[in-house]
C-alpha cells in the first residue's frame, strides 16, 4: 500500500500535462471517429442497404444487428456508471471516491455513443425530426423506441445535472492552478456560487443519486430497454420477464469492467497509486464477479425455459442460439472470468492489476458479443414463416465495424478533453483520502513515555 499523502496537485496533474502519449491516443481515437464518419456519410448517400440491414424477408437476413446490439451495449455501460456512482454517494461506498467522476463521465460518453447510434440506425438524421419530436404527442403512447429517446434523453440531462454539481465544488476551489484559457467555462460552471450551497448541492447530489438508483431498474436498463425486445411476442429469442434483470446485469458488468480499464489508464498514466489504489480494482473485480455469476445464472433459465419442453417457435430460436459458435465463445469467455475471480477472492496471491484489466476486456467482449447475438437471432428466427424454410444470415458490414471503432473514438475523446479542462477525480476523495492517511500515521506512530 502506498504511503504517500493524496494532494491537490494530484488530480491537476492530468490538466497541467501534456505528453507524446496523450497526442498520441488523441490522434488514435480522432482518426477512428473520423473514419466511421466517413462511412455514415457513404451509408446517408446510398442507403441502409450498404450494410445489409435493409434486406429482410425470404433468405434475407437481420434490419436490427450490430447497430443495435452496441447501442444496448453503450446503454448498459453508462446506466452502470452512474449506479455505481449514485452507490458510492447513497450508501456510503467511501471505497470508491476516487472513480466516482470517471464513473460520471463514463455514463455521459456511452449516452453519446448510444444516441448517437439511434441516428445512425434512422437511416436520415432529419426522421428524428419527422417521425420522433414532431409527433411525440403520438408517438410516445406507442413507440417503445420513442420510450428510448425518452429515457436516454432524460439520464442524460440527470447524468450532466449531476456532475455539473459536483463539479463547481472542485472548480472553486481550484479556479488559480486551472487553464486561464478555459476562464469562460469556468465562469459558466460556477456562476452564482457561494460557499453557503455546498451542503445545498450535497443534499441536491442525494437525492439526484437516490433517483438513478430508483430509476435504473424500474425505467432504464432494467425497464424500457429490454422492454423493447421483451414486449414484441413474434420474436421468441426476445420475450420474457427475464430481459430486465438479465440487461441490469450486463449493464453492471459492462460498466464494472470500463471503469476499471479506465482507471487504469489514468493511474498509470498520471502516477496515481496513492489514489486509485489495488484496494479499488480488488472490490471492484469482486462486485464484477457477483454480477458475472447473475448473468450467467440468468442466461441459464433463459436456455432451460426454452429448450426443455419449451414452446416450439422458442425452442428453435433458443437452441439457434446456444449452438451458435459465437454464444459458446462468449459464454466461455464470461465463465472463465468468474472462475477467476472466484479463485483469486480464495487465494489473494492470484491478483494482480493486469489480470484484473484481462478480465475486464473479456467481459466487455463477452457482453457485446452476446447483445449482437441476442438481437440478431430475434430477427433470424421469428414466429410468422417469413423465410420460407430457410433462415437469413447476419454478419457485420464494414460499416458497422467502423461504427464500434468510431463510438469507441467518440468516448476516448470525451474523456481526453475533459481530462484537461477539470479534475476527474474529485476533490472530495482526495480529501477524505488525505484524512484516512493522517489517521493511519497517528494509529501508526510510536506512543513517547512522559
Amino acid at each position: 500500500m502506498s504511503t504517500k499523502e493524496p494532494t491537490e496537485a494530484d488530480i491537476l496533474r492530468p490538466i497541467n500535462t501534456l505528453t507524446t502519449k496523450y497526442f498520441a491516443l488523441y490522434g488514435a481515437a480522432a482518426l477512428g471517429l473520423v473514419a466511421f464518419l466517413i462511412a455514415w456519410a457513404y451509408q446517408l448517400q446510398q442507403g441502409l442497404i450498404v450494410t445489409g440491414l435493409g434486406d429482410w424477408g425470404s433468405g434475407g437476413g437481420s434490419t436490427w444487428g450490430l447497430y443495435i446490439g452496441a447501442f444496448i451495449w453503450w446503454v448498459g455501460v453508462a446506466h452502470g456508471g452512474i449506479i455505481l456512482s449514485a452507490a458510492v454517494r447513497l450508501l456510503g461506498m467511501d471505497r470508491y471516491m476516487p472513480v466516482a467522476r470517471l464513473a460520471e463521465m463514463t455514463t455521459i460518453g456511452g449516452l453519446s455513443a448510444a444516441g448517437f447510434y439511434i441516428l445512425v440506425h434512422m437511416g436520415r438524421p432529419d426522421r428524428m425530426v419527422t417521425s420522433v419530436i414532431g409527433h411525440y404527442h403520438i408517438t410516445v403512447n406507442n413507440s417503445p423506441l420513442v420510450w428510448d429517446v425518452t429515457v436516454i434523453t432524460a439520464y442524460f440531462v440527470l447524468s450532466a445535472t449531476y456532475l455539473g454539481l459536483t463539479l463547481r465544488y472542485d472548480v472553486n476551489r481550484l479556479r488559480d492552478d486551472l487553464p486561464d484559457m478555459f476562464e469562460p467555462v469556468y465562469k459558466i460552471m460556477t456562476i452564482g456560487y457561494t460557499e453557503k450551497e455546498d451542503q445545498v448541492i450535497q443534499r441536491m447530489v442525494w437525492w439526484l443519486a437516490a433517483a438513478v438508483i430508483i430509476m435504473a431498474p424500474l425505467l432504464l436498463h432494467g425497464g424500457v430497454i429490454p422492454w423493447l425486445f421483451a414486449l414484441l411476442p413474434a420474436m421468441p429469442g426476445w420475450t420474457g420477464a427475464i430481459q430486465g434483470p438479465m440487461f441490469l446485469s450486463i449493464a453492471l458488468m459492462s460498466a464494472i469492467s470500463g471503469i476499471m480499464i479506465i482507471s487504469y489508464a489514468f493511474r498509470r498514466a498520471y502516477d496515481w497509486d496513492h489514489i486509485i489504489t489495488d484496494d479499488i480494482f480488488r472490490g471492484l473485480l469482486l462486485w464484477l464477479g457477483f454480477f458475472t455469476l447473475l448473468f450467467l445464472w440468468f442466461q441459464l433459465q433463459t436456455i432451460i425455459n426454452g429448450v426443455f419442453l419449451g414452446p416450439t417457435n422458442k425452442a428453435i430460436a433458443i437452441e439457434a442460439k446456444i449452438g451458435h459458435p459465437v454464444y459458446q465463445v462468449a459464454m466461455t469467455m464470461i465463465f472463465g472470468t468468474l472462475v477467476y475471480i472466484f479463485l483469486q477472492g480464495i487465494r489473494p496471491a492470484l491478483f494482480n492489476k493486469k489480470r484484473a484489466l484481462i478480465a475486464s476486456g473479456i467481459i466487455l467482449t463477452g457482453t457485446l458479443t452476446e447483445k449482437i447475438l441476442f438481437v440478431v437471432e430475434g430477427f433470424l428466427h421469428p414466429t410468422f414463416d417469413i423465410y420460407a424454410n430457410t433462415p437469413g444470415t447476419y454478419f457485420p458490414s464494414a460499416i458497422e465495424w467502423l461504427s464500434l471503432v468510431g463510438t469507441v473514438g467518440l468516448v476516448a475523446l470525451l474523456f481526453l478533453n475533459l481530462s484537461k479542462l477539470v479534475p476527474v477525480v474529485e476533490l472530495h476523495a482526495i480529501e477524505h483520502l488525505r484524512g484516512d492517511h493522517e489517521h493511519s500515521e497517528e494509529a501508526t506512530e510510536p506512543e513517547v513515555e512522559a
